[in-house]
């Protein structure tokens, strides 16, 4: 998810891509904030704090939960900066602390922040943008859902890959509800075709979770 801004940071040259300090910092305690509640929240809830495996369950949503948000964003910035607008990822400081707060009683409704993005953003370029964000975790998912095949017992690493597979796909159905401000509205909007693609290809990544 993004929003249309202004610029409001010195930038930082990343290779073909700039970023800032302010969206580097963002960036992280974004990503130390989700790993922090959703490693609570599978942990249990506010029990999960007094338990040894609390350092396991938060590397854990670390890797399967923050990579998904993570990747997401840049998606969005890069498909943005490639078109030539200043994009940069904002936190949502107000819904970390949500978050972690509700990770206390066993769930996360997590909205940790958007894509700032100023410059000519056509309707074309709109839709490309946003799909750029549901289209990479739909990949992750596909991603964690080939690493399975290769682990042959239980353990940290199958947890790993089956958490990576559910958050993954559950992140772009989210995001590709045709509502709001959200991609799948966007993209709807440009393209149906692309739409109806990309929504059956998660559809298809939530039905194998019943599999």
């Amino acid at each position: 998810m993004y929003k249309i801004t202004i610029k409001d940071s010195k930038p930082i040259k990343l290779g073909p891509f700039t970023s800032s300090k302010k969206e580097l910092i963002d960036l992280l305690k974004s990503w130390l904030a989700i790993s922090l509640a959703f490693g609570i929240a599978i942990g249990g809830g506010y029990i999960a704090l007094t338990s040894t495996n609390i350092f396991s369950l938060v590397g854990l949503s670390a890797i399967a939960v923050g990579l998904g948000f993570l990747v997401h964003e840049l998606a969005h910035k890069i498909m943005a900066q490639k078109y030539h607008c200043w994009a940069e990822f904002r936190s949502f400081d107000n819904m970390l602390w949500l978050a972690m707060a509700m990770s206390l009683f066993g769930f996360v409704l997590a909205a940790p922040g958007a894509v700032m993005i100023r410059g000519r953003v056509t309707p074309d370029r709109n839709g490309k943008i946003s799909l750029a964000g549901p289209l990479s975790n739909i990949l992750i998912a596909m991603a964690f859902l080939a690493a399975g095949f290769f682990i042959a017992a239980e353990g940290f690493l199958m947890t790993l890959v089956n958490y990576g597979f559910m958050i993954n796909t559950w992140l772009a159905l989210f995001n590709l509800l045709p509502i709001g401000n959200f991609d799948g509205r966007k993209i709807w909007k440009w393209n149906k075709r692309a739409y109806i693609i990309t929504a059956i290809a998660a559809g298809a990544l939530f039905l194998l979770m019943f599999v």
